[in-house]
């Protein structure tokens, strides 16, 4: 059973507060955080960098008789993070009166099994509508309001304009934040909280109520203004065309931001907002996406109305290879690490493990990851099963061993990564004086050229998964992590030498962050590139010239 370190945490939580800044500055460094260095990103648990190989539970697993279908999945998969939502619903069901047996449970069963929690708060909005919030809150517009659509109509969700709202949703987060410091503050079982649930509203680009368009006709915050760039004065005047939708997103970024401030308040983990997508490249209207959640094109928006959120995260669950990258791309940030707490459980999502992790990314959790029997087909799987979960199991077991320790490098060296393209074409990675060539329509013997001899087409064109990451150790020597795909390196400039070879190719893995050598790769392994099979393998690779 694997386990970790007990962090003490003094007063300053257990207690409520004690002692100066510089104490409580302390504390907070002993939780969870992420950690920021030249542009790059680490999330720390028990103080080193730790990568999130997660798995996000259905919407409904979130009781204790659903754990029972939850854990195999979770065990088969190798995952070392469970995503899995706790409701505003379910704790607070009268007004007032709080029941967290849930939660006690969940983190008892989870501790028995060595795997960290990431809860996610389903509260005032959870795609957008208020479902999760208990009936005292749903079923009262009076008292809590719901948005006015522009022809007057009443809309599904809840407005972010109403303080009724913000201080109810407030007082029950704190209440689970306090609960949550009380019975696992020495452990940190939980490393992070999800604060609502793809916010924002479909079907209405903004609240137009009568409070909002009062709202809407007065003057942008100078904070905003000067953040973006924008022209002083009415939302109108400062952005036009996107007034609505910025709006919009303000209001909402700071009604969760306040939300995460008043939990954070009693217990500072690290706090996040995911994002239902809208398109990554070209315009998509706004009254056909989540218009106000933290889209990509409102990023900055929220990181101004809501610092308090560690991460902005993409839910991915586009098939397509070049539509997925581009978001990615898009939450790939200095200023916002690339955290994939939710993407597709289908087979063709898992070769976007090796984009995310070889390129700083901290986080990767396919969802709907249980044996409940139920699939989110067409967004992923057409049922969850051993098979489905196979993909995405071979991935993380074979990565475990270096998690951490490609976590660290990431952050203080280079790291690039790939996942096989849906036409299966040639991708080229430029690494200082060496590239990286990844192919996937190569056999592991021979080479393309060899048409003297009759071949069958290589088994990878027709794989799902695939892909290469590579980690850079020293000068001349880098990390490879790779599956059903062949990488092959050369000098950029052909002529600064007369010859390239591999001086020594490895199999291993690490231990206690030093390298372990299992075997030496040599004579058919490497005579024709690095050649990766369905079993990924990590290798370490130190390259010559002649």
């Amino acid at each position: 059973m694997r386990a970790w370190p007990v962090v003490p945490i003094t007063c300053a939580f257990l207690l409520g507060s004690c002692g100066n800044e510089t104490d409580r500055a302390a504390e907070i460094d002993a939780l969870p955080h992420f950690a920021h260095q030249n542009g790059r990103h680490a999330f720390l648990v028990d103080g080193e960098p730790f990568l999130i190989l997660g798995a996000q539970a259905n919407n409904s697993s979130n009781y204790p008789a659903a754990l029972d279908d939850v854990w195999p999945a979770i065990e088969q998969l190798h995952a070392n993070t469970l995503e899995i939502p706790v409701a505003w619903e379910q704790t607070e069901p009268a007004e007032g009166q709080f029941d967290f047996s849930y939660v006690d449970e969940l983190v008892r069963q989870a501790r028995e099994r060595s795997i960290r929690l990431i809860l996610l708060w389903f509260a005032t909005w959870k795609n957008t509508s208020p479902h999760y919030a208990p009936s005292w809150v749903k079923l009262n517009n009076e008292r809590f309001p719901r948005i006015i659509r522009e022809d007057g109509g009443i809309h599904y969700a809840l407005s972010p304009h109403f303080q009724e709202t913000l201080e109810a949703d407030s007082r029950a987060f704190r209440e689970l934040m306090r609960h949550l410091r009380d019975i696992d503050g020495d452990r940190q079982t939980v490393i992070a909280v999800q604060v609502e649930n793809e916010p924002g509203v479909y079907g209405s680009v903004r609240d137009y109520s009568p409070t909002a368009n009062t709202l809407f006709a007065g003057a942008v915050p100078d904070e905003l203004i000067e953040a973006l760039g924008a022209r002083p004065g009415t939302w109108t005047e400062a952005f036009g065309e996107d007034a609505d939708e910025f709006f919009h997103a303000w209001h909402t970024a700071k009604f969760i931001g306040a939300v995460a401030a008043a939990g954070r308040e009693e217990y500072p983990l690290p706090m996040y907002a995911n994002a239902a997508l809208r398109d990554p490249v070209g315009y998509q209207d706004p009254m056909t996406y989540a218009s106000g959640g933290p889209t990509w094109n409102v990023i900055e928006v929220y990181k101004v109305a809501a610092p308090v959120l560690s991460v902005l995260a993409p839910d991915v669950y586009s098939r397509d290879y070049r539509t997925a990258i581009a978001h990615f791309g898009r939450y790939n940030r200095e200023d916002n690490p690339l955290m994939v707490v939710e993407i597709g459980n289908a087979a063709e999502f898992a070769r976007f493990f090796f984009h995310v992790f070889g390129n700083n990314g901290v986080g990767f959790s396919p969802f709907g990851m249980d044996f409940t029997g139920y699939s989110n087909y067409p967004l992923g799987a057409r049922v969850v099963n051993e098979q489905t979960i196979q993909p995405f199991a071979v991935l993380y077991e074979a990565f475990a061993p270096i998690a951490r320790d490609w976590a660290r490098i990431s952050l203080e060296k280079r790291t690039w990564g790939v996942a096989k393209p849906d036409d299966n074409s040639v991708q080229t990675l430029a690494l200082g004086r060496w590239q990286a060539t990844v192919r996937y329509d190569q056999w592991q013997f021979g080479g393309s050229d060899w048409t003297w001899m009759q071949r069958d087409p290589s088994p990878n064109l027709e794989r799902e998964s695939g892909g290469a990451m590579i980690a850079e150790l020293d000068e001349d020597e880098y990390l490879v992590f790779a599956q059903n795909a062949r990488v092959e390196f050369a000098l950029r400039d052909p002529t600064a030498a007369d010859g390239v070879i591999f001086d020594r190719v490895e199999e291993g893995r690490f231990r206690a962050g030093e390298w372990v050598m299992d075997r030496v790769w040599n004579g058919d392994q490497t005579d024709y590139g690095l050649n990766f099979t369905a079993r990924p393998r990590i290798l370490r690779v130190k390259l010559a010239t002649y």
